[in-house]
């Protein structure tokens, strides 16, 4: 049972390790403003998140889209 849940996650981030790491790296270029917003949310500070980085926005809002889309 282990050995073939180690396959699973094996073969799941070997095919999906472009989403994993653009997701990861999303995270990275927004981690002082989720910060910001987590402690105290403003929507002055979310629309300033959102204006300076909207690649990072973009992948995490698509990333569940990659995931249905691998699913089928």
């Amino acid at each position: 049972m282990y050995y073939d849940f180690m396959a699973r996650l094996f073969n799941y981030f070997k095919f999906n390790w472009i989403q994993i790491i653009l997701i990861i790296l999303s995270i990275y270029d927004l981690r002082v403003d989720l910060r910001l917003l987590f402690d105290y949310f403003t929507f002055s500070a979310f629309f300033y998140t959102v204006s300076q980085h909207p690649l990072a926005i973009t992948v995490l809002i698509s990333s569940p889209s990659f995931y249905r889309a691998l699913k089928k």
